[in-house]
């Protein structure tokens, strides 16, 4: 078995190394919040960035993901995960603190910032790929749902309260400062997972004809290629991410503003009721997959989470209205997120095989985050020379097509994660290996 005995699932509250880990995963997000606010903020601020800076400075965070394959590969031949997720929290908490420091000096510059943002981002993709291997490790396969779900609330929280917890830590201590707060959290984060006890497989004896670092990262892109399960998945991912950095929320605070005439206060709590919404689908996420199963889940969702763009394309006549419209479509599109990621999430971890993990978790994150930069590149092309509104409608119609993807796949059919229901999980060593729908 790849992890725990498949057993009936018991709550995992009762888990004290889950516990544990959602602690620190939980003080992490929050961490990464207030982060989302100060960089920006120092750049503009302390350092008079102009727009095209920072949308660099957001680019290097995630730039790093373009590494990811090989990064899983060399991962992947590392005997010991766990600390591999330590080191990562404890390099992002030392390069965070560098940015305070710095302000105090006053030696604080914009190359700084960037190098902050490329090595915390790498930190980030190394933590990524080591977590799939501990996840199975350390949560049962029939808990695997609700272990996601779990720890997407505690995410989608985060959105909730996050800003306004760190935009009031910026006004009274200075965005510089308030990085010190993520630090301790990265630290927090630290101690709790390095407390969290796994049975680790011992590393493997070396091997002189072992394939090659990219002969192994290639290993696990073919991997998902060749996997029926895993393509399908990757490709609908890919196609979502695309079309919703086609319309980011850059172009669509935009519209509001612009077209719809929303003020900022007004976008600001449709975008609250958008978290809420994140929040309310990770908690359901569970229950819903368990009445109408996991692959039926992931396809609603993958229809959910893009389409309701279109009713903020489509929003007309009194203000209540377009504030509402915004609201509906945020708090919709987060439900959707939260149901296709959830049980895709859960799946991926069921279908992937033990010694392929970190590698076809690399593979599949340099595709799936590589491609958001090109989504917002060709997004910003097509508000320019098409207009807002068309953009809109083309990415909430293209995001929404992605379900094509997933039909001819078995995944609609596969309605349970527990043992016995398929084969071709992360039991089985072979490639070519594929679930049975129930």
């Amino acid at each position: 078995m790849s992890g725990p005995e498949s057993v009936a699932p018991i709550s995992l509250w009762r888990d004290r190394r889950f516990r544990r880990f959602w602690a620190g995963q939980s003080v992490s997000q929050f961490g990464d919040r207030i982060t989302e606010l100060a960089l920006p903020l120092i750049a503009v601020s302390a350092l008079n960035a102009s727009a095209n800076q920072v949308a660099w400075l957001t680019a290097a965070i995630w730039t790093p993901n373009l590494l990811a394959i090989i990064l899983g590969a060399w991962v992947d031949q590392r005997a010991r995960k766990r600390r591999l997720m330590v080191l990562a929290d404890l390099v992002r908490a030392v390069v965070l603190l560098s940015v305070p420091v710095a302000y105090l000096l006053g030696a604080v510059t914009l190359g700084q910032l960037y190098a902050v943002a490329l090595l915390t981002g790498a930190a980030g993709v190394l933590f990524n790929t080591a977590y799939p291997p501990f996840f199975v490790r350390l949560v049962p396969r029939a808990s695997y749902v609700d272990a996601n779900s779990k720890l997407s609330a505690a995410r989608s929280a985060s959105y909730v309260v996050g800003p306004a917890v760190g935009g009031a830590l910026i006004q009274v201590l200075t965005a510089p400062v308030t990085l010190v707060v993520d630090a301790l959290t990265f630290l927090a984060s630290a101690i709790l997972v390095g407390r969290v006890r796994v049975d680790e497989p011992p590393a493997a004896p070396g091997d002189p004809a072992a394939p090659s670092l990219w002969r192994r990262a290639r290993e696990g892109l073919t991997f998902v290629v060749r996997h029926p399960v895993l393509r399908a998945a990757l490709s609908c991912a890919a196609t979502v991410n695309f079309f919703s950095f086609v319309a980011g929320s850059g172009l669509l605070v935009l519209f509001a503003n612009r077209t719809l005439g929303l003020s900022a206060g007004a976008i600001g709590i449709a975008f609250g009721v958008g978290a809420t919404g994140s929040l309310l689908g990770a908690v359901l996420a569970p229950k819903i997959s368990r009445r109408i199963g996991v692959g039926r889940s992931i396809c609603v969702g993958a229809v959910l989470f893009p389409a309701p763009t279109a009713l903020v394309a489509a929003a007309d006549g009194p203000l209540w209205l377009r504030a509402g419209a915004l609201a509906a479509a945020e708090f919709l599109a987060g439900f959707g997120v939260m149901l296709f990621d959830v049980n895709l999430n859960s799946l991926q971890a069921a279908v992937i095989p033990d010694g392929m993990r970190s590698r076809v978790a690399g593979a599949y994150g340099t595709i799936n985050y590589g491609i958001r930069p090109l989504g917002a590149v060709v997004g910003g092309l097509l508000a320019t020379f098409v207009g807002l509104r068309p953009t809109l409608l083309l990415a909430a119609v293209g995001g929404a097509l992605s379900l094509l993807w997933l039909l001819p796949s078995p995944i609609p059919g596969i309605r349970s994660l527990a043992a016995g229901d398929f084969v071709g999980t992360a039991d089985d060593t072979d490639d070519d290996s594929r679930p049975v729908p129930c």
